[in-house]
């Protein structure tokens, strides 16, 4: 996997968990995002917050960024990265969905 060009809110997305900023994490987000999870769904920015709370920020992940390429789709990209903390660890790709500068749809595994 190459590393493309990292929109903003994917950077923020990465940058946020590793500073433990919940509030910049959440605002990377649009307000009616999609969040998946392994099957598991989280709706808009509570949502969102919900997930941080429960499987980012507040098990202290960390992410690595190990690459990305460009999605299937326009404004997609699918990111590879390494994560530690006390939650999940390990690899696996996340694929993004961007509208309008911020992350519309996240889809883990």
């Amino acid at each position: 996997m190459s590393t493309t060009h990292l929109p903003s809110a994917i950077r923020t997305f990465i940058d946020a968990t590793n500073s433990a900023d919940s509030e910049a994490f959440v605002a990377a987000f649009t307000p009616d995002a999609h969040l998946n999870d392994w099957g598991r769904t989280y709706r808009g920015r509570e949502g969102v917050r919900d997930w941080d709370r429960t499987d980012n920020i507040g098990v202290q992940a960390r992410f690595q960024l190990l690459g990305s390429s460009p999605g299937d789709g326009p404004d997609t990209y699918v990111v590879n990265l390494r994560v530690s903390g006390n939650g999940y660890n390990g690899t696996g790709p996340l694929t993004f969905r961007l509208r309008d500068g911020l992350i519309a749809d996240l889809r883990i595994g």
